[in-house]
């Protein structure tokens, strides 16, 4: 395929990226390239979606455990799941104008798949759609509905992919093999499976540590050197995957410094289950009655709109939210006042005020902080739905401080579809606050970023660090947004980080945290 063979990259349903020099992929789900059917492919002339979905290369058969209804598909082909992908394409893609229209019959399901997309570039030069992927529909309904994927739950950060690599952990899930093992916030990946994963440049090691690093399904054990953080010497673990559920709000508490009492949480996915974690979270913080939040999102790529706004209405409270909007949802211009998928009036999310009965009752009225402010920590690992909070809270003049780094600019989601055993995700609109600002696609940057920038926030660029727990008020983003509470000063610049998730800057001092596409985007439920 012509990828480098010293680069680290986990497999192919981590992220959407495959035949770009300097990465490695794998293969992706997608139809029998060699089940194929004649093709009836006219340019320019497009069926309803609906006469060709559920027509299978492959059918499944039995009952769909999520629903507990029959499987839909029927005998098909390759070429007939092409021209539902085609269709579907053309009917709900949010720049469907800017896709080249190819025969159905000339491709595989999944290289045809990767092609319906527009190349466009935003003003930066980034892709216009950096998110544009697909994940076994058995996977992805197991991890929306229970936050379980296979792994250690232990979240790697990826420093540096090119030798000398640094790889480190950034977090881990609690009860899990990772903190069994007693990994930590810092400890440094040095081997896997007996391979250097610091030097190790063939071919065969970076598919051993990929395999190792990254593991697809429960099962297997492999074997890590580790250098724990502030230890002289690395020492030997052992770890086998399993189904990790994951806990998407951690380190909870506050902080008592000069100017007032400061609620702390580290908030990691918009999962259903992070709904009852937040609810507890907020009643705590409200009755602590915190004069400030510092909300860390530096991890969060994303998940349920809803739960963004959630949080938002938690974080602001009625005063600046009753009657206003979180987010409008604005499809391609054959639907300008309603959902094409649901068929329903286009109407804006509000800020939520009760519960949406994700992963508890439904209708609880939500606790609230009524704080004008938040400081909220970013990285490029900062994405989708939590970009939502930040433009969602600025578009009713609740200020956001940011401090961290450009985040990684995706003002747009969409409807995960299911055909044939894959779930598709295609961009099919884009999110717009109270104000109707929706223009982000690089990121939102703090106020001092040097070089490269997104739209700009009051705040701070403050690398990652590695060296103390999240939570610790030494810990330099949070020490750097008590220090701003006060007096509005910054640290030395941090170098922006690529906003480029597509092709990621390896060696920008935040590093990628590698996560499921589900984990990278914003969600509407049907």
């Amino acid at each position: 395929m012509g990828v480098l063979t010293s680069t680290l990259m986990p497999p192919r349903h981590w992220l959407p990226v495959v035949v770009i020099a300097g990465l490695i992929g794998g293969s992706s789900s997608g139809g029998d390239s060699s089940n194929t059917a004649a093709s009836s492919w006219s340019p320019g002339v497009f069926e309803a979606s609906s006469s060709f979905e559920a027509q299978c290369a492959n059918p499944r058969s039995g009952t769909d455990p999520a629903t507990g209804r029959a499987f839909p598909d029927r005998p098909g082909s390759t070429v007939l799941e092409n021209d539902w992908l085609r269709s579907w394409t053309h009917e709900l893609y949010l720049w469907y104008r800017e896709v080249p229209d190819l025969n159905p019959a000339s491709y595989a399901t999944a290289d045809y798949f990767e092609l319906l997309k527009t190349t466009a570039t935003t003003a930066s030069g980034n892709p216009k759609d950096k998110f544009h992927f697909t994940y076994p529909t058995a996977q992805w309904e197991q991890l929306i509905q229970s936050g379980v994927s296979a792994g250690y739950g232990a979240q790697w950060v990826v420093i540096k992919s090119r030798p000398p690599r640094r790889v480190v952990v950034a977090y881990t899930e609690p009860h899990s093999p990772a903190t069994t093992a007693k990994l930590a916030r810092g400890a440094q990946v040095l081997t896997v499976d007996g391979v250097d994963l610091v030097n190790a440049g063939d071919q065969a090691s970076v598919d051993k540590l990929n395999a190792g690093l990254f593991p697809s399904a429960p099962g297997g054990s492999h074997s890590f050197s580790i250098l724990d953080r502030g230890a002289s010497n690395p020492r030997n673990v052992t770890m086998v995957a399993t189904d990790v559920t994951g806990t998407p709000v951690q380190n909870v508490g506050t902080l008592h410094v000069p100017g007032g009492t400061v609620g702390y949480m580290l908030f990691n996915d918009h999962l259903a289950t992070a709904e009852k974690q937040l609810i507890s979270a907020f009643g705590r913080l409200a009755a602590a009655r915190v004069d400030d939040l510092v909300l860390d999102l530096r991890y969060n790529g994303g998940g349920y709109l809803d739960i963004a706004s959630e949080v938002g209405y938690m974080i602001a409270g009625p005063a600046p939210t009753t009657g206003e909007t979180f987010e409008r949802t604005a499809f391609n211009d054959k639907y300008p006042t309603t959902d094409p998928v649901t068929g329903a009036p286009l109407t804006p999310v509000p800020f939520h005020t009760v519960s949406q009965g994700f992963s508890g009752p439904r209708g609880v009225a939500l606790p609230t902080l009524n704080l004008p402010r938040v400081l909220v920590l970013t990285s490029g690992n900062t994405c989708s739905a939590s970009e939502s909070i930040i433009n969602g809270l600025r578009g009713v003049g609740v200020q956001v401080i940011q401090i961290g780094t450009t985040t990684c600019g995706k003002p747009y989601g969409f409807y995960p579809e299911d055909n044939c055993g894959t779930t598709y995700f295609s961009i099919e609109f884009q999110g717009l606050n109270a104000q109707g600002f929706g223009d982000y696609p690089d990121g939102f940057s703090p106020a001092n970023t040097r070089g490269s920038r997104g739209v700009v926030v009051p705040g701070c660029s403050v690398s990652d660090d590695f060296t103390h727990p999240l939570g610790n008020p030494r810990e330099r983003r949070l020490a750097a947004a008590l220090a701003y509470r006060i007096d509005r000063s910054c640290p030395a610049a941090s170098a922006g980080a690529s906003a480029d998730t597509a092709v990621p800057d390896w060696s920008a001092v935040d590093g990628v945290a590698p996560k499921s596409p589900w984990h990278e985007n914003r969600a509407l439920r049907h």
